[in-house]
């Protein structure tokens, strides 16, 4: 996570394009995603049709989807983090039926790539393949607690103007990077908590692993929470290291 990564303005926009696109189920229109991207029309004509031209998004027409470049790289072999993390993810659902994520670092942000929901009627839904605050997610908090120090001050400094709050904040993320635990007692959302773990892969930090739900329901078994998801983010290094 280098410290010292700057933002490009016609990178942003063609990420900006992706993600939108993404997160539409029936594909997105021009219109929407001028209205939605800061540059003019034409600018964004030229992206999209640049996204087509190499197969980064197909047109549909008129509404534009993901394109097959996209999935070929999803699909690559030597990310095999999904795979080895849903049986885990699989096992915390099913004894704890509250919902289970996986994230990753998505430049200073964190997106949830996979989740399984609870089934009870009241419950936590986190939104898929969106930009989510580092902090105060508990996802976050871990990736923050684990970055380097240059990525981790550059983000408490754009993020967190007060001096002492960001003080404050460093002494929670030595902890969490100490315990291996992160945890939001409704710091996102009032009535949510939930509880982080990251997951080690080849001597580095690879996603996160998380369960969150109704703060009523599990504020009494963070604790209970943490050490089953610590396993099994254990048995995923496992899995990724055969």
């Amino acid at each position: 996570m280098p410290g010292d990564a700057k933002e490009h303005r016609t990178v942003s926009r063609v990420t900006n394009i992706l993600e939108l696109v993404a997160r539409s189920e029936n594909g997105t229109r021009f219109a929407d995603l001028a209205a939605a991207i800061d540059a003019p029309r034409s600018s964004v004509h030229v992206l999209i049709k640049g996204l087509v031209a190499n197969g980064y998004l197909h047109d549909e027409g008129g509404r534009y989807t993901i394109g097959s470049a996209v999935r070929a790289l999803l699909a690559a072999p030597t990310v095999p983090i999904d795979s080895a993390a849903r049986p885990s993810m699989e096992a915390l659902h099913n004894k704890f039926n509250e919902t289970v994520m996986l994230s990753f670092l998505v430049g200073d942000a964190v997106v949830y790539t996979d989740v399984i929901e609870s089934t009870q009627m009241i419950r936590y839904s986190a939104p898929l393949r969106t930009r989510r605050p580092l902090y105060p997610t508990s996802s976050g908090k871990c990736f923050l607690a684990y970055a380097g120090d240059a990525f981790r001050e550059s983000y408490l400094a754009a993020h967190l103007p007060d001096e002492d709050v960001r003080e404050q904040v460093r002494a929670e993320l030595r902890t969490i990077a100490d315990e291996g635990i992160a945890i939001n007692r409704g710091q996102t959302l009032p009535d949510v908590s939930g509880v982080s773990v990251p997951v080690f892969g080849h001597g580095q930090l690879l996603a996160v692993l998380a369960m969150a739900g109704p703060t009523t329901r599990i504020a009494d078994r963070l604790d209970e929470f943490a050490a089953a998801a610590k396993e099994e983010a254990r048995q995923i290094t496992t899995r990724l290291a055969r």
